[in-house]
């Protein structure tokens, strides 16, 4: 029924193409995002990523369905916390890479994976999932990893057959809150005496905060935002694999959906926070600093996006993975969801018991993380 074609870059799919099958506006499975890495090389086979996204063409030669597609020789930057996997494999005598991973590289986000016609959604994300199994036998990979799923997506992937893994991450979610104040006011007050304290101390160092679009940043600020980028990476022995050619041209790109929250010490950038959003969230990703300043870590990069959040009515901010620190900010506990499809039989039962164990523990720490919230009154808004 369906014509399978695989793009080797996003570029390839025509613009009209994408933006009619992602509906959700996301930033990061956009055109523009998975591009700009893509044509910088930051997700380039020189780096360990192949693009080979995969397309459902129609009789009519219409496409109609689109799963964003990368095959791995390694797993820096894709976030599946499988670097135990690879020993395994090998012991049992088999190579665990190449992989197949559909997600946004160097970005654990949850979001849209599965790109379909609205006209027969789940038909066609059905025959993507079983085009993508098929394909990863024919690419003798050991696996196809589906990371960081919504919930609608995650049901039909355990439907046929793949592993779900569940998460944790930390976001901000808005009921409807007037201003920051008002969010404030729901917090326990040594809590809140903390966090004012905290915002206090960057106001008295005399920084000022200014909010930057991607289209509203010139050209002499771009090497800056990616130098904070660069040296908070290079600090802590990591790669820095974004360029600033990639910050200009994502910028470029995605226009509005980008937000950069900037601290000028005087008329010099001094820090900057770097965020995406669409019409519900804001997403942060990268922070860095020329400075010393306690409290610019949190001002920049949690309570400034939570006032624009507030201010201009989005529904979460997901300031990315890892951080019990959030807690005290007012970030709850979320469940994050991946699916694996594992092709060899003996390593799927190994992978599956592994999973079952690990998720009664990953549940018991989401409990845990839940009772030291800063509110008054703790509810449970923490569905993905």
């Amino acid at each position: 029924m369906y014509r399978q074609i695989i793009f080797d870059s996003a570029a390839d799919v025509a613009a009209e193409d994408w933006q009619r099958l992602e509906t959700t506006a996301d930033p990061f499975v956009s055109r523009e995002f998975l591009g700009a890495l893509e044509s910088t090389q930051a997700a380039g086979e020189r780096l360990g990523w192949r693009p080979m996204h995969l397309g459902l063409v129609d009789p009519h030669n219409r496409l109609v369905g689109l799963l964003p597609l990368y095959q791995r020789s390694h797993s820096f930057g894709d976030f599946s916390r499988d670097w135990s996997w690879e020993p395994a494999w090998r012991q049992a005598g088999l190579d665990y890479y190449p992989k197949l991973m559909s997600g946004v590289p160097y970005t654990p986000s949850p979001g849209p994976r599965l790109l379909a016609d609205p006209a027969a959604s789940e038909r066609i994300s059905a025959a993507l999932i079983a085009t993508a199994v098929e394909l990863t036998n024919q690419a003798g990979a050991s696996s196809w990893q589906c990371l960081f799923v919504r919930e609608a997506e995650r049901n039909l992937l355990a439907a046929s057959g793949l592993l779900l893994r569940r998460g944790v991450q930390f976001h901000w979610i808005n009921p409807g809150y007037a201003d920051f104040a008002d969010f404030l006011s729901g917090f326990r007050a040594a809590k809140r005496t903390k966090l004012k304290r905290e915002r206090r101390s960057v106001m008295d160092a005399g920084l000022r905060i200014e909010t930057r679009h991607g289209d509203e940043i010139d050209d002499a600020l771009w090497p800056t935002i990616h130098r904070h980028y660069h040296d908070t990476f290079t600090r802590y022995g990591n790669h820095a694999a974004l360029s600033c050619k990639f910050f200009r041209r994502v910028g470029a790109g995605l226009g509005q959906r980008m937000v950069v929250f900037v601290a000028y010490l005087g008329e010099r950038p001094v820090a900057s926070a770097v965020c995406y959003r669409n019409a519900t969230t804001l997403f942060g990703r990268h922070w860095g600093t020329d400075i010393a300043c306690a409290g610019l870590h949190f001002e920049l990069c949690y309570y400034q996006g939570i006032e624009y959040a507030i201010t201009q009515g989005l529904r979460r901010f997901e300031p990315g993975a890892q951080g019990e620190h959030k807690l005290a900010r007012g970030f709850e506990p979320v469940p994050t969801w991946s699916a694996f499809w594992i092709k060899d039989p003996r390593m799927r039962d190994t992978v599956e018991d592994f999973f079952r164990r690990e998720d009664n523990a990953v549940q018991d720490y989401q409990a845990e993380m839940s009772d030291h919230l800063p509110f008054k009154q703790i509810t449970n808004r923490n569905g993905l």
